[in-house]
């Protein structure tokens, strides 16, 4: 491809919703160009195993679903960049994509970007994701079935997980490094109610602990105020301090929440600039992979029609 030719559309992002729009616009013959990113695959890549996703009756890994979908794509003509997108100006039509390797131009933009969960900063968490260490209750809980778990955060999240978990769980306990939980009131006194469930406040995890299988065996906290530690036995750690869209590509171009997470039209995947369209985790603060193949989908249709009437587009 050189630097003078036009794509019908370029997809921003190597994730769930990247990959369906790349599929769907495919099939519509619009031979899309997909800026995966150097790590593509989205969150799904620090997932073990998934036994929620339609169509793997056994259960899956997340970065089996995420070769599978790329594969598909491919099938069906998508042509992939494996690099960081690192400019785009969306001040001009064709629109423009830079990598670090090159750039791209399109008469449409899907931004697929998505988002990354907070972590805790720890090497402990790091080496033990997808260990005991995950981020998506929804997704892992019946993996900690009848077991302890810790789970880290003081707002609405971080109580909706702990509530979710003990349908599964033995005991679920709450760290928060705060006296006070920032979630609703009411979501706080349900965690209260809970007879399953925990509260730890002014401490923070330490370390996440792993036993020689290289599975999460508990969690060392430490004392915000005393600086005291102590350990307690945890089969899983769920960290749920929130997401950061990514974003930062074009929070000057287009309408963003003041979390950066991208705005779109009510019931749309369009967004305020005429032709660029987003799909996935990065207009939303939740995040399920099935939402995201949805938006993909979703966007890829709204392109489709976009591109039938405007023939006029110049080139």
């Amino acid at each position: 491809m050189t630097g003078n030719d036009v794509r019908d559309v370029i997809i921003i992002g190597g994730g769930p919703a990247g990959y369906t729009a790349a599929i769907y616009s495919a099939r519509a013959l619009l031979e899309p160009l997909v800026i995966e990113g150097v790590s593509w695959g989205g969150q799904l890549m620090n997932t073990s195993e998934v036994e929620n996703f339609p169509g793997y009756s056994e259960g899956v890994l997340g970065p089996q679903i995420m070769s599978d979908l790329r594969a598909q794509a491919e099938r069906f003509g998508t042509e992939f960049v494996t690099d960081d997108a690192v400019r785009v100006d969306l001040s001009q039509r064709p629109f423009v994509v830079e990598t670090g390797e090159g750039t791209y131009r399109a008469q449409v933009l899907i931004v697929a970007t998505g988002a990354r969960a907070r972590e805790l900063g720890l090497p402990s968490e790091i080496a033990l994701q997808g260990k005991g260490v995950s981020y998506c209750a929804v997704c892992d809980a019946a993996f900690f079935r009848d077991q302890e778990i810790v789970v880290v955060g003081g707002g609405d999240s971080a109580m909706e997980d702990a509530l979710f978990l003990t349908r599964a769980a033995k005991k679920v306990t709450i760290v928060h490094r705060r006296d006070e939980f920032r979630a609703e009131p009411i979501m706080l006194e349900r965690a209260r109610s809970n007879e399953k469930i925990e509260l730890v406040t002014s401490a923070v995890v330490d370390e996440v602990l792993g036993t020689d299988s290289e599975k999460v065996s508990g969690v060392r906290l430490r004392s915000t105020k005393t600086n005291e530690t102590w350990e307690i036995e945890a089969g899983g750690v769920f960290v749920a301090i929130g997401h950061d869209p990514n974003t930062c590509l074009f929070l000057d171009s287009l309408d963003h929440d003041e979390a950066g997470y991208l705005k779109t039209k009510a019931h749309s995947t369009a967004t305020n600039v005429h032709g660029v369209f987003a799909a996935g985790d990065m207009r939303r603060s939740q995040s399920l992979v099935v939402w995201a193949i949805r938006e993909g989908r979703q966007a890829a249709r709204a392109v489709d029609e976009f591109l039938m009437g405007a023939s006029s587009l110049p080139r």
